[in-house]
């Protein structure tokens, strides 16, 4: 049995890791650290796990588990890990900001490994540590990995893609209330957003030109998912690109390039992403769909320890959308 700790389990990506981890058949949860309600009861705070777990969050941390999963406020595992100092063996998965970029990858002497599988397969199976990838970076990166491959990204790319009410974290802040997001529509962070540097240098990584990216996000009036457009200039036929990202996914468990319009609620409550191209006239537009808090998040993040334990990559994520 892999022995875990959950640090920040209160929020909505703990909620859903443990929700996975309870059905995951090779996994002791040892804790879960919050600093806010330790001695509380877990379900009390996530209703659909009663039944499920009689476990209290803890305001003390075992450093001496198998992996430890960073469920913090982007900013705070560098501080959390400063703090606390887990043993030479504890893998750590963490699912903040932190360690996405190059720059600041290296902790301890170790190496964060960007863990979008997709991409670093045999490296996050060798890996100590994983900086999980962001919500919206997943679906974007899904959708352009397989042309940045083939070098076919050198000019502009324009993405649009819009994200549940849940990407915005469990506290409540003046956008993400019932009353302003119902029946609402908006964007933020036009241009600037902060996934687009971890983007940026995985579409770089096949030492290819990569064109200028002009991604808006938009803020959506349901609860979870993340539904993404890009579009680019292409030479090549329709028929062409679906051959082409059916070859680079061919291997993936999760990412799915289907010949049919998309649309969210085939993959929300799912660990799934499923891609669709449709050309038109130069113009190549490819759609992804994920959940972002499962495959842009804590779904992402029990594939990788999957992986990182040598267990079938698959292993507690069959989960089945609710479609209608």
């Amino acid at each position: 049995m892999i022995k875990v700790g959950i640090i920040g389990g209160s929020g909505y990506t703990g909620g859903e890791l443990l929700r996975l981890l309870l059905n995951h058949d090779q996994v002791d949860i040892s804790f879960v650290f919050s600093t806010t309600k330790a001695g509380k009861s877990v379900a009390n705070t996530h209703p659909d796990l009663y039944g499920l777990s009689d476990l209290n969050f803890s305001g003390e941390v075992d450093t001496d588990v198998d992996v430890v999963f960073l469920c913090l406020g982007h900013g705070n595992s560098t501080k959390f890990l400063s703090e606390y100092q887990f043993s030479a063996h504890t893998k750590i998965i963490d699912l903040s900001n932190d360690f996405r970029l190059q720059n600041s990858a290296v902790l301890h002497k170790k190496t964060f490994v960007y863990g979008l599988p997709e991409l670093n397969y045999e490296s996050i199976k060798q890996a100590d540590y994983i900086a999980n990838p962001g919500c919206f970076a997943t679906a974007i990166q899904l959708a352009l990995l397989p042309l940045a491959k083939d070098n076919a990204l050198h000019r502009d790319i324009h993405v649009n893609a819009v994200t549940g009410s849940t990407g915005a974290g469990v506290k409540p802040n003046e956008t993400s209330h019932f009353s302003w997001r119902n029946n609402n529509i908006s964007w933020y962070k036009p241009f600037t957003h902060q996934h687009l540097g971890e983007i940026k240098e995985s579409l770089n990584s096949f030492n290819n030109t990569v064109g200028n990216i002009h991604f808006l996000p938009n803020r959506g009036n349901f609860s979870r998912g993340i539904f993404a457009t890009a579009y680019t200039p292409c030479e090549k036929s329709e028929q062409e690109m679906y051959e082409l990202y059916q070859d680079f996914y061919k291997t993936a468990k999760f990412t799915q390039v289907v010949n049919q319009p998309i649309h969210l609620k085939q993959v929300v409550n799912t660990n799934q992403c499923h891609i669709h191209l449709h050309k038109h006239m130069d113009t190549l537009l490819i759609t992804a769909a994920i959940d972002n808090l499962l495959k842009g998040a804590s779904g992402q993040a029990v594939q990788n320890m999957n992986l990182m334990f040598g267990l079938e990559e698959t292993k507690g994520l069959y989960l089945k959308a609710g479609v209608h």
